[in-house]
């Protein structure tokens, strides 16, 4: 078992967002600390020995977020964020899917090996207002912290900011069995970590704070909470960390160096813990920490960074939680599947900034299948960053319906925390990073930069899977005629004065969606 212990930031510094001409630094709030709201568990409607059902209302609201008036925003089941669902492998599970915003929305299940793309919840799965929508699926997956987030591209970056976002956490009897901390809101703690600007009367203004390379706001907000507080009751603790920002990359350190163990990234436990005082998490990455605090005495406080600025604190309580848990040196056992050296590897690139942002040399169109893959067949893809070092950026490329395993970067290993399953990678300026993909489910799923603006912007595109001898399935796709109709009359609008975040990138490159 490898005991170093990585002090430094994996990524090359000189494609961190802080590179970037439009970049914001976070500023602490000059308000009194705030207690995070831990966003409370979504109770089933119903349960069995073979089934689960949910609810998941999307839905407008005010959130007391400043001094001051509430602030509009949306959330699931809430009125920011949403209540964490809980999903256990094998139970099948019955969703049903409400939309009570005054315009359509998607409910995409981010990283979850569901069928496309109507389960899926990407574009082609629209919910209109008023409208209920029923899903059903069984997950054949690993224990992993996951999300839910809008995405009716090319408004998804402007409804995730607004709040529609929140934790799904899949669970099975393999991570069950460990000894990890597992009691929710006590020594399990979801960290949504996000950033937004907040305008007069402490409202958002999305269109105000546009960039094509990526919102950034300037205030941090975790679970939705300014200047937070957590109080430490238990000498372990695990932070299941999401970074649901639309832009901001997260580089995570504890004010004295703190070291922590992840023993989870974006879809499964990791083979082993990995042992760090600096961590960084692109948008969309997920990873699960285990932090040892029973050094500290009642009284101290710890406070984790992003960068220079601080964002959570936790308060060291007498620990009134003294179950043992240990983090044991196995985790899970990994087994890649067997390529088939005849088959050709996939070349993917993720190309631009700002408006020229395209995925594969071209733009996101909706009713366009750009790759196939037939379901079971495992395939290397080499996705690359064909940005420049110099001046180039990160960009976080993900893919719907499955999970992958990074095999190397620039021809290296993959770095220490990613050799479990993933669904999002960071690809460096200038990097191919090889990935082994299987889909086991026939369907249509996107892929794309998890940089939000940059999806919207067309950074997008999609493949469909199939079985073999099977007929191909027939997908009813969404157009961007038939988006622009429905936004418009939502909004009230004529569809010419309408603006939807990205269609600045297609209007500027002469390009259509």
């Amino acid at each position: 078992m490898d005991e170093k212990v990585y002090k430094e930031y994996f990524y090359d510094a000189t494609g961190f967002d802080t590179q970037d001409g439009g970049y914001k630094e976070l500023e602490t709030p000059d308000v009194e600390p705030n207690p995070i709201d831990i966003l409370n568990l979504l109770k089933p409607d119903q349960e069995t020995d073979t089934d689960i059902y949910y609810t998941v209302c999307a839905q407008t609201g005010e959130t007391q977020i400043l001094p001051g008036e509430k602030t509009k925003t949306w959330g699931y089941n809430n009125s920011i964020l949403g209540k964490t669902i809980v999903f256990p492998v094998g139970k099948h599970i019955h969703v049903t899917l409400q939309n009570r915003l005054p315009e359509v929305t998607t409910f995409h299940w981010h990283g979850l090996n569901v069928s496309g793309p109507y389960v899926d919840g990407g574009c082609h799965a629209p919910v209109y207002p008023g409208e209920d929508k029923q899903i059903d699926f069984t997950l054949n997956q690993p224990a992993a912290t996951n999300w839910l987030h809008a995405h009716p591209c090319p408004a998804t970056a402007e409804q995730v900011y607004n709040g529609l976002a929140t934790m799904v956490i899949v669970t099975d009897e393999h991570e069950a069995s460990l000894n990890l901390p597992r009691t929710y809101g006590v020594d399990d703690i979801p960290v949504v970590l996000q950033d937004r600007t907040f305008h007069e009367h402490n409202q958002l203004d999305y269109r105000a704070d546009y960039d094509p390379d990526g919102v950034l706001g300037v205030t941090p907000l975790i679970n939705g909470t300014v200047n937070a507080y957590f109080d430490v009751t238990a000498p372990k603790i695990r932070l299941r960390l999401l970074n649901g920002a639309n832009r901001r990359e997260w580089r995570l350190h504890f004010d004295d160096d703190l070291e922590f163990d992840q023993i989870s990234g974006d879809g499964s436990l990791l083979p082993h813990p990995v042992h760090f005082t600096k961590l960084m998490l692109s948008c969309a990455e997920r990873a699960d920490i285990v932090v040892d605090f029973s050094k500290y005495q009642a009284g101290d406080e710890v406070i984790l960074y992003s960068d220079d600025t601080p964002i959570l604190t936790f308060r060291i309580k007498e620990f009134t939680n003294d179950r043992h848990t240990e983090v044991p040196e196995n985790l899970i056992d990994i087994k890649a599947p067997e390529v088939d050296p005849e088959t050709p590897v996939r070349k993917v690139s993720m190309s631009g900034m700002d408006e020229a942002v395209m995925m594969d040399h071209k733009k996101f169109k909706m009713d366009r299948i750009d790759a196939e893959q037939p379901v079971g067949l495992a395939q290397y893809w080499d996705v690359t960053n064909t940005n420049g070092r110099k001046g180039g950026m990160i960009h976080p490329f993900h893919c719907h319906g499955m999970s992958f395993l990074v095999i190397s970067r620039n021809g290296h290993e993959p770095y220490a925390n990613e050799y479990g399953y993933k669904d999002t990678v960071a690809v460096n300026p200038s990097e191919t990073v090889r990935i082994l993909v299987r889909f086991d489910l026939a369907g249509l799923y996107m892929y794309h930069c998890h940089i939000l603006e940059h999806e919207d912007g067309g950074m997008m595109a999609q493949i469909e899977t199939y079985v073999p001898g099977e007929p191909r399935k027939h997908y009813e796709l969404m157009t961007m005629d038939k988006l622009m109709k429905a936004f418009s009359e939502e909004r009230g609008i004529p569809e010419d004065e309408l603006w939807l975040p990205g269609m600045d990138s297609y209007h500027k490159m002469h390009m259509e969606m």
